[in-house]
């Protein structure tokens, strides 16, 4: 049974979001994005609902799939890339669309323990590491 909304046609990546990353899947509530920057094992999850800011204001059925897609998301990347910790944020301060950032982090990252924004200029993939990226982390979703 299918307790979330169909996407509506009037959703639309913010522009930010569209120009920073690579789409990866689509799920059954949120769009899964890759932030192109190598640094860091980086996805981000949007809800693909129109004008939506918050998490709170999801409707309980998208709300209950996002929240499952975060965990799907956060325990691929576990086994793909085995961090020290998920960092998992819902921001919007630049960005106001609704999206979940969920990173993989290790104590020798660029901006370990801090925050990764703003640590480091991002390192865009290059067209085979971004393939094998995209490969891999859709076959964790998978297993």
């Amino acid at each position: 049974m299918n307790i979330t909304a169909p996407v509506p046609e009037d959703f639309e990546l913010h522009p930010q979001l569209a120009a920073d990353t690579i789409e990866v899947d689509r799920w059954e509530c949120c769009r899964v994005l890759l932030m192109n920057d190598a640094s860091y094992p980086w996805l981000i999850l949007v809800p693909q609902r129109a004008d939506v800011r918050e998490l709170h204001k999801l409707f309980a059925g998208d709300l209950a799939f996002t929240t499952a897609e975060i965990v799907r998301a956060s325990e691929a990347m576990e086994r793909l890339f085995q961090p020290v910790k998920m960092n998992v944020a819902a921001l919007g301060n630049q960005v106001p669309q609704l999206h979940i950032h969920v990173i993989a982090r290790f104590a020798d990252d660029a901006a370990w323990p801090n925050p990764v924004w703003g640590a480091a200029p991002a390192v865009p993939y290059g067209a085979d590491d971004l393939a094998a990226r995209v490969a891999a982390l859709r076959g964790a979703f998978a297993g």
